[in-house]
């Protein structure tokens, strides 16, 4: 598979019901376990810096409660939560970008820390960086910094630097999905269809954006799934439009047209999970740095998992993909590569998430059992080795305690 993996490395502290993680991530990564887990926590800790990026971080925490829903909850009383996402882009950047926010009384919160780092290992440049405390820029590789507010994240206002440009780029325009089939069906009105939204409400217009080839393969995925569909268009009604199917009736020879709302809940579903991995096909400026899908299997028959499975393999290809799920049909395939499944669990209220344990991998390598006969004995284990529990204490978020690189320093720009 080729490595479109864009976010390396995810660390999580006191976020929701996560005490501390420390994972890898692959170009198709599976967060496995039951139900109330944590496993949406771990995406959701992804999608609250695109929602703080692309809309404010004000909106991210309200849109989840307020900030006291968003940090762990626990007798030890966190008062923070931290994020830190370490990455790598097309351009041969590499890096970091963590944060930790914490809370203000009564109800209020703050930016105690941001850093960001980037590295051209290509060029071998000079690293670019920045280090923000409680609303003040304290060290940057930049001439002139743009001001700084502890009420927002500050790589919105260095996006307007061509050097940190590409990294908000690729955090906002991640995209992540619990798709609504009554959204799908309603009458939408178009907008730009540049990415698909969680729900689905503007399908029609991201479906119309898609590149002819991208198109048939969409169609093509969909029919193996609902046998007699052939093509999918967009219809307009007045202001607003939706979709049109095409699909066979027995006893006559021509293709009936059913309009979205006259489809399955599972059938718009598998549509929206298409669209939504195979989006921004035609536009390099625009692609889909990372999607994550909550439940693909959702009201979807267990014959057809293995046409999903071979969708998501596809995607990954060009975008990173991460899905979480209970399926163990999801997980059937021998040649599914159990390296790229991360096991959730929740022990007394926290979630854990760690790679498969040792003697669950070596199982599945030696084609013994499947990952999702695993699943179904509930073998599916974290590895206690790599679980970070018993270092979290000297688990770190931000790197500008550490010795300045010798390159950064020949520049004269550390404080």
């Amino acid at each position: 598979m080729k490595n479109s993996t864009f976010i390396t490395r995810v660390v999580l502290k006191n976020y929701k019901s996560i005490a501390v993680c420390d994972v890898r991530l692959r170009p198709l990564t599976f967060l496995v376990g039951r139900n109330g887990a944590g496993k949406s926590n771990f995406l959701d800790s992804l999608r609250f810096v695109a929602d703080a990026l692309n809309l404010d971080l004000g909106h991210a925490i309200r849109d989840r409660g307020g900030i006291n829903d968003v940090r762990r909850r626990s007798r030890g009383h966190p008062n923070h939560f931290s994020i830190r996402l370490e990455f790598v882009l097309p351009e041969g950047l590499t890096g970091h970008y963590a944060f930790r926010i914490g809370t203000r009384p009564p109800g209020g919160y703050e930016v105690q820390t941001e850093e960001c780092q980037i590295q051209n290992e290509q060029l071998l440049t000079p690293e670019e960086y920045f280090r923000v405390e409680s609303g003040t820029v304290t060290d940057t590789s930049v001439e002139v910094a743009p001001a700084a507010a502890s009420d927002r994240l500050y790589l919105v206002n260095a996006s307007g630097l061509p050097e940190f440009r590409p990294v908000y780029d690729a955090f906002s325009q991640m995209g992540f999905y619990n798709l609504n089939p009554d959204k799908i069906r309603d009458l939408q009105a178009p907008d730009p269809g540049d990415v698909l939204l969680r729900d689905g409400s503007n399908l029609t217009s991201v479906f119309t954006k898609l590149s002819p080839i991208v198109k048939k393969d969409t169609e093509e995925y969909l029919s193996t799934v609902v046998p007699g569909i052939h093509t999918v268009d967009v219809k307009g009604f007045g202001p607003k439009e939706t979709l049109e199917f095409r699909q066979d009736v027995a006893g006559d020879t021509h293709r009936w047209r059913f309009l979205a709302n006259n489809m399955s809940d599972g059938t718009l579903r598998v549509l929206g999970i298409l669209v939504a991995l195979f989006q921004g096909d035609n536009d390099a400026q625009k692609r889909v740095t990372l999607v994550g899908i909550e439940e693909p299997e959702t009201a979807l028959h267990p014959g057809a998992v293995a046409v999903l499975l071979d969708g998501l393999r596809d995607a990954a290809h060009r975008t990173q993909v991460i899905i979480t799920t209970h399926s163990p049909e999801l997980l059937d395939d021998k040649h599914l590569d159990v390296n790229s499944i991360l096991a959730v669990e929740a022990h007394d209220g926290d979630t854990v998430i760690a790679p498969v344990d040792e003697a669950s991998r070596s199982v599945v390598q030696d084609q013994l059992f499947t990952a999702g006969e695993l699943l179904r004995s509930n073998q599916l284990q974290p590895d206690p080795a790599a679980l970070p529990a018993a270092k979290e204490k000297q688990l770190s978020l931000f790197d500008f305690d550490k010795p300045k690189s010798a390159k950064a320093k020949s520049r004269g720009k550390y404080k």
